[in-house]
């Protein structure tokens, strides 16, 4: 059974600009397997956390380093832990579906949550 869906999507220039910007978000932001990745990817990752967030209904206290993206031969996973695994536990959730992209400087992320 689902539970929620999330979408969002990130201008990549103004998300680069951003993280120029403001030393450390990218380490506030993504764990460190995801910081050397290239801007778009990067953008595609906030979007997809950005869309986890919206499922599990925006909580306080999020740790943005309780979630991140990993990679499977099946393509791109949602992987959790901490106080986001604590919102999706609460929420009965077992599985993620993920589906990411860029193009057009437009990074876009889509996430379905099941029971």
């Amino acid at each position: 059974m689902i539970v929620g869906i999330g979408v969002d999507v990130v201008d990549i220039e103004r998300f680069k600009r951003q993280l120029e910007r403001t030393p450390g978000l990218r380490e506030r932001l993504f764990v460190p397997a995801e910081r050397e990745l290239h801007e778009r990817s990067l953008a595609a990752r906030f979007a997809a956390k950005e869309a986890v967030a919206k499922v599990l209904g925006a909580p306080a206290g999020m740790n943005w380093q309780d979630c991140w993206i990993g990679l499977s031969p099946e393509g791109p996973t949602v992987q959790v832990k901490g106080t986001v695994k604590a919102v999706a536990d609460s929420k009965g959730i077992k599985h993620w579906h993920l589906s990411m992209s860029h193009d057009g400087g437009i990074a876009t992320a889509m996430v379905v949550a099941e029971r």
